[in-house]
């Protein structure tokens, strides 16, 4: 089989790229990766390079391209079903889905207030109301995910996912800026934060010289 690649933008800001990254290495799914740094001279183009979308993360797969975070957890999920990164069963998949889906597509207001950064001291901020109801919905889902699916580990779905994979940004985006949630949200936070993925993410994060001053918040 092809060598699996992984293109990925600045560990220290680059949610979308941790989502796969974090898929693969739980996942135990041997794979090379690239960094392009955000926001340089050259960043579109060496991006274009790999993809026409001009976005990170990008999957190279032999001659095989697969772009967009989602799209890239679903075609592991496809290539390697002995690692169940979707859950067994119909009702707790459609229940991972829904929430990856979500995730993707949505709390852009948390987001934007709330940028990741793996640098930033813990501290809060103000909040909008509109973050603050992305943050309940949010902490919601988690709790009752692991209420209802989670009972037998310490991620949503019991084991790591695909769904843990997408909400793993916002789990250091609460952790960041200091955002109170649910205990068993917090519990289900710090799961993700000792996975030895992150860590060693956050290591080569915290070792990055990049500095994007428009993401950084005060």
């Amino acid at each position: 089989m092809a060598k699996l690649h992984l293109v990925i933008g600045n560990k220290n800001y680059s949610s979308w790229s941790l989502r796969p990254f974090m898929a693969l290495s739980m996942a135990h799914i041997p794979f090379e990766e690239s960094i392009i740094p955000l926001q340089r001279p050259d960043t579109k183009r060496r991006i274009r390079e790999h993809s026409g979308a001009g976005k990170v993360p990008v999957l190279k797969h032999g001659k095989l391209t697969v772009w967009e975070s989602i799209a890239i957890l679903e075609y592991l999920a496809e290539m390697f079903p002995d690692r169940r990164l979707w859950p067994d069963g119909k009702a707790a998949r459609a229940a991972a889905r829904s929430m990856a889906n979500e995730m993707h597509c949505g709390f852009a207001a948390l987001r934007n207030a709330c940028p990741m950064n793996l640098k930033r001291p813990r501290k809060a901020i103000s909040l909008s109301e509109e973050v603050k109801a992305d943050i309940a919905r949010i902490d919601g889902l988690w709790r009752d995910c692991r209420k209802s699916y989670g009972k037998k580990g310490r991620f949503l779905f019991g084991a790591f996912g695909n769904a843990d994979a997408m909400y793993a940004p916002v789990v250091t985006r609460f952790d960041t800026y200091d955002i109170k949630v649910s205990p068993e949200s917090r519990a289900y936070m710090d799961a993700v934060l000792a996975t030895p993925a992150f860590q060693n993410w956050k290591k080569a994060a915290l070792q990055e010289k990049w500095v994007l001053d428009d993401v950084e918040v005060a």
